[in-house]
């Protein structure tokens, strides 16, 4: 079974930038499809960032536009996660997901991603 590992998450402030990452083992990346979600306190989860298995594809919410870019290293096994201009409502348990998805289309729908990994916290405060 696919297995996703997040990493970077940590405590920054106001404006500043983090990078997460999401390493996966026991399968290949190359035919699936990526997604970073968010889960606040009291708020359902949401999804930030999408690709597609070939890097072609990615979409993001309005709230991210132009702050946030998602990225993949197929050779690594890896996908990234760079957050710039962070804001206090960035605060939550980001999660990394994936689904087969072996064409260039990809849906940033919590509903469609059927792995996992177990989170990271990104703390955005002063």
């Amino acid at each position: 079974q696919l297995q996703l590992v997040e990493s970077g998450g940590g405590l920054v402030q106001p404006g500043g930038s983090l990078r997460l990452s999401c390493a996966a083992s026991r399968f290949t990346l190359d035919y699936y499809a990526i997604g970073w979600f968010r889960q606040a306190p009291g708020k359902e989860r949401e999804g930030v960032a999408c690709i597609s298995s070939s890097g072609g594809n990615t979409n993001y919410p309005d709230s991210v536009k132009g702050r946030f870019t998602i990225s993949r290293d197929n050779a690594k096994n890896t996908v990234y996660l760079q957050m710039n201009s962070l804001k206090p409502e960035d605060t939550a348990v980001y999660y990394c997901a994936a689904y087969f998805s072996p064409t260039n289309h990809v849906m940033c729908v919590v509903a469609h991603y059927n792995y996992w990994g177990q989170g990271t916290q990104v703390t955005v405060s002063s």
